[in-house]
């Protein structure tokens, strides 16, 4: 069997996990511990991120036609590949996270929603909150002017609510029909 039909399969494997992805960031892993490296996969898997070592020519082949193909130039050394198919900001917020306590790993570069990002870039893409928080953060403001309307209607129902409002609302009624009167003669 020739290298070329062993290699192809690997390379398909690549371009099935990439298809659909809405972001890929490269990473040179070199010098992390077994625990270190452990610890970085179980994060990636639990936010639902692809995580692979894989050989550069294999992913320059499965880059190829796509919007990923920008990579190849950064494809040098040893490199390992995180994909997300969901959270376009979870790898890079994941990888640069656990990059500040892992002084080995280092960033090489990243695609998010199809623009290709330095480390610098990716550093700060990384300071984007997860979707979920975005979501609760907007649901929060939206919520706070409905919360405060209901405080303020809460306080007044309990210093006397509906009767010191009715009582107020006759007499301003009454007040512009005295004036009135008072200016006809």
């Amino acid at each position: 069997m020739a290298k070329v039909e062993l290699k192809q399969p690997v390379v398909q494997a690549i371009a099935d996990d990439i298809k659909g992805a809405t972001s890929v960031v490269l990473v040179d892993y070199r010098g992390l511990t077994v625990a270190q490296d452990t610890e970085m996969r179980k994060q990636l898997r639990e936010a639902g991120v692809i995580y692979k070592v894989c050989k550069n020519t294999m992913m320059k082949r499965a880059f190829e036609g796509t919007e990923f193909a920008a990579l190849d130039e950064h494809l040098e050394g040893p490199s390992a590949i995180a994909i997300s198919k969901d959270d376009a900001t979870a790898p890079a917020r994941i990888l640069c996270k656990f990059a500040k306590d892992a002084k080995a790993l280092e960033l090489k570069a990243g695609v998010v929603e199809g623009t290709v990002y330095d480390v610098a870039a990716l550093t700060e893409l990384a300071q984007i909150p997860s979707r979920e928080v975005l979501l609760s953060r907007l649901l929060g403001s939206m919520q706070s002017p409905i919360a405060n309307l209901a405080r303020v209607l809460n306080q007044i129902a309990e210093k006397g609510g509906a009767d010191a409002c009715e009582a107020e609302a006759p007499a301003a009624e009454e007040a512009p029909a005295e004036e009135a009167a008072a200016t006809e003669e």
